[in-house]
């Protein structure tokens, strides 16, 4: 089958074509992001593969059905960044990836907290420079902390796990409640109850109307005084402004992000040669006490290996007519 792959780069086309051997696609492959000015590039394609930064919007959706597109493929579990809705309206099909390595996230999670609290990426910057001071630098050891898991889906519940090891409690929300996390000894609680009690947070939630901004303004007035936030889900779950403030009044102790509101025309680029015009993410990178890394938690040789195989997989199984491997579309 012809599938046009929007958002590629040289590991994705590498990885995709190794998966590939297995079923024999036509793949063309487009650097460019899939938007209502790039769909045409799609037009003859049946199927189409895209990934987070896509817009898959009602009037893409729409220039894509007239092109021919029967279904669209995205390589991530998200898909806050499709219009379902108008999928459904023309017939088009959705298939996501709902099972790759959730160790990749989670101990990418667990990474940006320990760097974060130990300061390590000041102290890599500083021992670059001769620099061997240890003023500045001190953090808290993380037994004993409490930390609040916010989603706990199959990476929630590998990051619960690490942190235990650390000899953390921890405390989860999540609108389906597992099992699995009450068993290993977390406990559930509602979002204004781990506000008080979390020492931590770390967010592994989908994008959806119910969790957009779901740290906010009135809720980061609430959390701990030095409470540290790590995201690395959807950059929309934060309201950035209002975690900004509440870093300059030192409310939030730090914050480490994979993820941002507006990553959209940043990430995946190299814009090292370039001003960027985005104030917002400016400001971010400018306090001591923020890491921003570029959507990259994700990233390990067996997670996208999996994405691309799994991906392959529900594009062959749509065009043989056989059930859709992994097409449901919402949160394990």
């Amino acid at each position: 089958m012809k599938v046009a792959v929007f958002s590629t780069k040289k590991y994705d086309r590498e990885l995709l074509d190794a998966a590939n051997r297995l079923h024999g696609h036509d793949l063309s492959y487009f650097e460019s992001h899939l938007g209502p000015a790039t769909s045409g590039l799609a037009t003859g394609f049946p199927a189409v593969c895209v990934f987070v930064n896509d817009q898959v919007d009602s009037l893409t959706i729409t220039q894509l059905a007239a092109g021919g597109t029967r279904i669209i493929a995205t390589r991530s579990t998200g898909f806050n960044h499709i219009d379902l809705k108008a999928a459904a309206a023309h017939n088009i099909k959705v298939v996501r990836v709902t099972d790759y390595s959730p160790y990749s996230v989670a101990e990418f999670a667990v990474g940006l907290l320990l760097a974060l609290n130990r300061k390590i990426h000041r102290a890599y910057n500083r021992t670059r420079e001769g620099n061997f001071e240890l003023d500045g630098l001190l953090g808290r050891d993380l037994y004993g902390q409490t930390v609040g898991i916010m989603g706990t889906g199959k990476i929630g519940r590998v990051f619960a796990r690490i942190m235990l090891g650390f000899g953390c409690k921890i405390l989860g929300y999540d609108k389906y409640p597992h099992p699995e996390f009450i068993a290993m000894g977390g406990l559930y609680v509602e979002p204004d109850e781990m506000l008080q009690k979390a020492d931590i947070f770390s967010l592994h939630l989908p994008l959806t109307a119910d969790t957009y901004h779901i740290f906010n303004a009135s809720r980061f007035t609430r959390i701990k005084s030095g409470a540290l936030l790590v995201n690395t889900s959807r950059g929309g779950l934060i309201e950035t402004e209002a975690a900004i403030e509440a870093l300059k009044r030192g409310q939030l102790g730090g914050m480490a992000i994979d993820v941002y509101e507006q990553e959209a025309d940043l990430f995946f680029q190299d814009h090292s040669n370039q001003i960027i015009t985005d104030d917002v993410i400016q400001r971010l990178v400018s306090f001591p006490n923020v890491i921003v890394t570029g959507h990259q938690a994700f990233f390990t040789r067996e997670a996208v290996g999996t994405i691309s195989a799994s991906t392959l997989q529900s594009l062959s199984n749509f065009e043989a007519g056989l059930p859709l491997y992994k097409e449901e579309v919402f949160p394990d």
